[in-house]
């Protein structure tokens, strides 16, 4: 079982991937939007409880998954934790720039579970969580 830091802006796909990963035996901690999701990171690592995985979307108030993620891997209190994007921005440029702001993957939405679940496995075992 892991720890899981989910950032997504819409409330019923954050409920579905929370649904999802906590059936497939993962922890979850959900926010709703990068800067929430930068706040709870550092909380988190503050009292030594960083997750294993953080899922974000890209497009999201108050900050984007993108500035979310290159303020992470700046701090290096956050810079191990793998970080993987979810979402409906598909287009090359826009993979790139996650992968240049420090992702590890950005997995397209829409997605299936299981889809989402084997995808979530594969980057905890490949983080060594």
């Amino acid at each position: 079982m892991a720890k899981i830091l989910i950032a997504e802006d819409e409330l019923d796909i954050r409920n579905l991937i929370t649904f999802t990963l906590r059936f497939a035996g993962h922890e979850i901690v959900a926010t709703s939007n990068g800067a929430e999701a930068l706040e709870k990171a550092i909380e988190m690592a503050d009292q030594k409880d960083c997750p294993d995985l953080i899922l974000m979307d890209v497009r999201m108030p108050r900050m984007t998954g993108y500035e979310a993620c290159k303020r992470m891997k700046e701090d290096t209190r956050l810079v191990n934790i793998p970080i993987a994007f979810l979402s409906a921005k598909g287009q090359e440029s826009e993979i790139q720039e996650g992968f240049a702001v420090g992702a590890v993957d950005y997995i397209i939405k829409p997605f299936a579970t299981d889809q989402l679940t084997r995808k979530v496995q594969e980057l905890i075992e490949q983080a060594g969580a």
